[in-house]
């Protein structure tokens, strides 16, 4: 008798299997788009994070108790916008999910388009904290970062959020060799820690010539991974 063919692994298994996964490079890919994002939110708009809400509770928390001049009304909204951009990535992930190249396209799609309107309003106008200039950008990187949110989660690749990096930290500190684990995974949780300090650096280097040029680098960035990831898979 004949015994069942084993499983093909699903595309999150195979991703979290291999750095040189397209799925992995990708998700690396928006990681380092994160931190060059928040940089030009958190040092130009006024202390205020568009994809790490979890930074982002914190500030309007330490806004709300008047500690260190921070701002209250800027994490309020830009937590609302991630939010709105969560619940369409949700909407998104439960009609085209089983279509993972789409699924991925359209949301990178969405992305690279919030990205582009931030990147048009930057160009025009002079984004100030406080400023309805300025909100508008927050809105519009925190709707992208909510869309893609929604959908890095729908993927579920161990340790690649994109977005945060607590849990990554804790389980390559916590199943390292030196804490007597098995050190699997360390290879890509270290790549998602050194790609998201790099953003970091790269846009906090990049604001120094104004906000537009981190803007406009993340939505091309943004839109050529999406257009990269629907060509492999075509």
């Amino acid at each position: 008798m004949t015994g069942a063919a084993p499983a093909t692994p699903s595309v999150s298994e195979q991703a979290a299997a291999s750095l040189r996964h397209p799925l992995t490079v990708t998700l690396l890919v928006l990681t380092f788009s994160t931190g060059t994002v928040d940089a030009v939110s958190y040092l130009n708009l006024g202390h205020v994070f568009t994809a790490n809400m979890t930074g982002n509770i914190v500030l309007l928390g330490f806004g709300i108790a008047g500690a260190g001049g921070l701002p209250v009304l800027a994490p309020i909204i830009s937590t609302a916008a991630f939010a709105v951009g969560s619940g369409f990535g949700g909407v998104l992930a439960r009609r085209v999910s089983h279509r993972h190249p789409v699924h991925v396209g359209y949301a990178l799609g969405l992305e690279s388009a919030a990205l582009g309107v931030a990147t048009v309003i930057a160009v025009v106008g002079d984004p100030q904290s406080g400023r309805l200039s300025g909100y508008s950008i927050i809105i519009c990187l925190a709707l992208g970062m909510g869309i893609r949110n929604a959908t890095v989660r729908n993927i579920a690749v161990p340790d690649l959020t994109t977005t945060v990096l607590t849990m990554t930290l804790t389980g390559l500190a916590a199943d390292s060799t030196v804490a007597g684990g098995s050190g699997k995974g360390s290879a890509r949780r270290l790549a998602a820690i050194v790609a998201m300090l790099a953003g970091a650096v790269c846009g906090a280097l990049m604001l120094r010539t104004g906000v537009v040029l981190p803007l406009a680098f993340t939505t091309t960035l943004a839109l050529v991974t999406c257009l990269s990831y629907m060509k492999l898979h075509r």
